[in-house]
């Protein structure tokens, strides 16, 4: 049954149970099984005895992604690669991928992990569900299959790309779930009306969207366009892909799977844990992971705890929308800025496509920010002088809400490149 509300609706003293003692079996896992944990673990002077309590995991190391680099393909692997059903990747666009690989048990796991997400997204068995995230290495494409398999959906793997054949297929298989990008729902949105197809004509009524921040504002702008509801779903290649946590009907914050996953988030300079409510970045250690668990993995994703009651009826801990990621904050003039920020502010400028890209150059010894934004096509069309005004709009707002000065530069229509997958939205030339 993908609603566990045993787990998913558990009162917090038995979830912390539960989390304690899966805690310390992974710690006896690893410590039996991969080297670089019982290493790290012998040279803090850590054993399982000393974790009494989960606030005690901050005494434990974290990992870092250059620690799987320095490991691949398989060397963080705590299980025979016979007992390995599957291995999964980031996209290596900088390098060695990241690998993940999986045992049956972990596949089950993953599988029930999403199919939460999905069910908790309205999803149910009788939908016709468009998967056009890629698949591959990459985990969306299958971590999204497995979710809708699970619930029994009719599942339609088209992938990414193609998207007019896309549009084609969701008016021929009538299909009323969108699985992609927030970035690619927003490239179908554009080449449907510019097929003059409307959506409100079609039966889709509910996207599950993830894999890249995306703002408040994207998220009404998808929902305006598409005329869905536009859920969401977290994960990371490291932990497993999708389904570490996800939103539920009620849309304020998203539900992490506390049986699988123990979430921290501490200052992103010292490491120091910080209160339930405060900003930080978010740690995550897996729980019940077999082929590879990670302990304490720095996500480098910002974002803050919520412990509350939701209406929807769940106890797990919540998660803000991230913010943005320490390693794509940009410091411009002392201030810290994350890209997500910038697109929530242009979401407000109505004269605007939601359509950017964020230049950083030197300027001297500081970091200079150009945002180049689509302007909608009666406002680009209006001359040098409606340009200049929007323009100089979009300036004073991130001014007067962020307090920094960027540069602004309104594009023709369709002068930005579209996405089909994650939306490559800062371009660093310093």
């Amino acid at each position: 049954m993908p609603w566990n509300d045993t787990i998913e609706c558990m009162p917090l003293e038995e979830l912390q149970k539960i989390q304690l003692a899966k805690l310390r079996e992974t710690m006896v896992w690893v410590n039996e099984r991969v080297p670089f944990y019982r290493r790290k673990f012998e040279q803090m002077g850590i054993t399982v005895e000393d974790i009494k309590s989960l606030e005690d995991v901050a005494r434990l190391p974290v990992t870092v992604k250059n620690d799987l680099r320095d490991n691949y393909p398989f060397d963080l692997c705590a299980v025979p690669m016979k007992e390995v059903v599957r291995v999964h990747g980031s996209s290596g666009t900088t390098g060695k991928p990241v690998t993940g690989p999986y045992t049956r048990e972990d596949m089950d796991q993953w599988s029930e992990c999403m199919a939460r997400n999905l069910w908790a997204a309205g999803i149910r068995p009788e939908d016709v569900v468009q998967n056009a995230y890629g698949y591959g290495l990459f985990t969306g494409g299958l971590g999204f299959h497995q979710g809708a398999a699970l619930l029994n959906c009719t599942i339609v793997p088209t992938s990414s790309g193609q998207t007019e054949r896309q549009i084609m297929i969701m008016q021929d298989f009538r299909s009323n779930v969108l699985f992609c990008t927030p970035s690619y729902a927003l490239t179908i949105a554009e080449r449907a009306q510019e097929m003059k197809v409307n959506f409100k004509d079609l039966p889709l009524r509910v996207g599950v969207f993830g894999a890249e921040p995306w703002s408040a504002g994207m998220r009404q702008e998808i929902e305006e366009r598409m005329g869905i509801k536009a859920q969401e779903a977290y994960g990371l290649t490291e932990l497993c892909g999708p389904g570490v946590a996800f939103d539920c009907e009620v849309q304020d914050g998203l539900h992490i799977n506390e049986d699988h996953f123990l979430p921290e988030v501490v200052d992103p300079l010292t490491l120091e844990p910080l209160p339930i409510g405060e900003k930080g970045e978010l740690i995550l250690t897996s729980l019940q992971r077999r082929a590879m668990p990670m302990i304490r993995y720095r996500t480098k994703d910002i974002t803050r705890l919520r412990r509350e009651p939701c209406a929807c009826g769940r106890t797990l801990i919540k998660m803000d929308k991230v913010l943005g990621r320490t390693d794509d904050m940009i410091v411009i003039s002392g201030v810290n800025v994350f890209p997500s920020q910038i697109e929530s502010l242009l979401m407000d400028i109505e004269e605007v496509e939601p359509q950017y890209v964020l230049v950083v150059r030197k300027k001297g010894y500081l970091d200079q920010l150009t945002v180049r934004v689509e302007g909608k096509k009666d406002v680009y069309d209006a001359g040098p002088e409606k340009r200049a005004a929007v323009e100089q709009k979009i300036k004073n707002h991130i001014k007067g809400m962020i307090g920094i000065n960027v540069q602004i530069h309104l594009e023709a229509p369709k002068i930005i490149a579209r996405s089909e997958g994650k939306a490559k939205r800062v371009i660093d030339e310093r």
